[in-house]
């Protein structure tokens, strides 16, 4: 290992022994400036994030602002880790929750800010201290929340950005500090990821790939789903864990439901990332590109029909595609990480939710009805971490989010996130 990674392995631990320590609410005051720092420059942090992957800026400034809305939700908390009082015959009867130590957060390049922060700041909060290997091509952005932290007075060594790359990870994580991993990625670096900390003993939290089905019905507002259903797709360049993949569309209302898609879908078309007004820009990297277009092409090549071509127009950027896939399309097991969406026809609410659950990923889904006994139907059916009714999938601070089957374990977000990464030590005795 690097010297300069070990030492900031070494200074992270020497950190928790104190940071621990920091009372609960003190935390959270340094919480709070961050949030105030995040706000307050969000366009020049905006223009990081573009410029290392490309989003569109008026999206990236509302990542950033996200990232304070949710660092403010835990400067406000409840303590949750106070020490609780069990009714016993004992003189001690308490339940305490102790941090764990340095937790390596392993992060995607798609939401540079807000993948990073979500995870790290409920962690911080609970005592811990944080490692991050983020994406090479978003090191400005690990750099930027680093400096944005020591800013708002957090110790140095609470939050440390390792400019590394993905090779490294095994050895960090397999070093005596480090106590726990998060990581937010593909299925194949979760498994890996998971396999290394399970050998060692250590605690994981995966957030993986999704492929979330966006279910429309007869009985829906259909403009309304028709544009959250375009927006669900193609914001991010359709690079989203969450974004909707599969719209399932009610039989009774293909015809008029799907030229109003359509419509609203082509609105999106390529443009200047740093414009404001530009709603699509292109992928974060051509070889993104190339592997999105190889899906594409493999699934007509399995019979899924051209609704909208994908059509490449640079290295990077497509107009994006639409495509109407068959049950038993080798597609469908994939994630499609990109500006392409499949169109399915549902003859039935089982169908459909048939249709949803027959996928090796459970991350999200999104179901377009106003009738209360089908919502109910499918709010206890569906196999996902999160059920949308009549709003496109979108995580808020206030709500647990994680998956689950191929889309990982663990929970981010909400005061049940405090609690991933500690010990609940029980002390009994008289």
């Amino acid at each position: 290992m690097e010297q300069l990674i070990e030492n900031k392995l070494i200074q992270a631990n020497k950190t928790f022994s104190e940071w621990r320590k920091v009372p609960f609410e003190d935390k959270q005051k340094l919480i709070r400036k961050a949030a105030e720092i995040l706000k307050n420059n969000s366009e020049k942090f905006g223009r990081i994030i573009t410029t290392e992957m490309n989003k569109p800026i008026a999206e990236s400034i509302a990542e950033v602002e996200k990232c304070a809305l949710m660092m403010n939700y835990y400067a406000e908390a409840e303590n949750i880790l106070k020490p609780e009082k069990i009714e016993s015959e004992f003189s001690y009867s308490e339940v305490h929750y102790v941090p764990k130590g340095v937790i390596l957060g392993v992060m995607p390049w798609n939401f540079p800010f807000w993948q990073v922060l979500r995870f790290a700041v409920p962690a911080i909060l609970a005592g811990n201290t944080v490692v991050l290997k983020h994406a090479s091509i978003c090191f400005g952005s690990g750099n930027a929340i680093a400096e944005v932290l020591l800013e708002a007075g957090f110790p140095e060594g609470v939050f440390q950005n390792l400019e590394v790359g993905h090779t490294a990870v095994k050895e960090i994580l397999e070093h005596d500090a480090v106590r726990g991993v998060s990581l937010t990625g593909s299925g194949k670096a979760g498994g890996e990821v998971a396999s290394i900390a399970g050998l060692n003993i250590k605690k994981s939290l995966l957030e993986l790939g999704g492929s979330d089905a966006f279910i429309i019905f007869d009985d829906a507002d259909l403009d309304a789903a028709a544009k959250a259903g375009a927006k669900s797709r193609l914001q991010n360049c359709g690079q989203t864990c969450t974004a909707a993949k599969r719209f399932i569309i009610d039989e009774k209302i293909e015809d008029e439901f799907l030229p109003k898609f359509i419509e609203e879908y082509k609105t999106y078309e390529v443009g200047d990332p740093f414009n404001k007004e530009t709603k699509l820009a292109g992928m974060a990297r051509p070889d993104l590109a190339d592997e999105l277009e190889a899906q594409f092409n493999r699934a007509l090549e399995n019979g899924a029909e051209i609704i909208i071509p994908l059509e490449r127009i640079s290295e990077n950027e497509f107009k994006p595609g639409l495509i109407r896939v068959q049950e038993g399309n080798p597609i469908l097991k994939e994630e499609l990480f990109g500006p392409l969406g499949m169109v399915m026809i549902a003859k039935s609410d089982e169908e459909a939710l048939q249709m949803a659950n027959d996928i090796p990923f459970g991350l999200s889904n999104s179901v377009w009805t106003k009738k209360a006994d089908r919502q109910l139907f499918f709010i206890e059916n569906l196999e996902s971490g999160t059920v949308n009714i009549n709003r496109m999938t979108s995580s808020d601070p206030r709500f647990p989010f994680g998956g689950s089957k191929g889309s990982g374990y663990g929970t981010e977000l909400s005061l049940l996130a405090l609690k991933e990464f500690v010990v609940a030590r029980t002390i009994v005795g008289n």
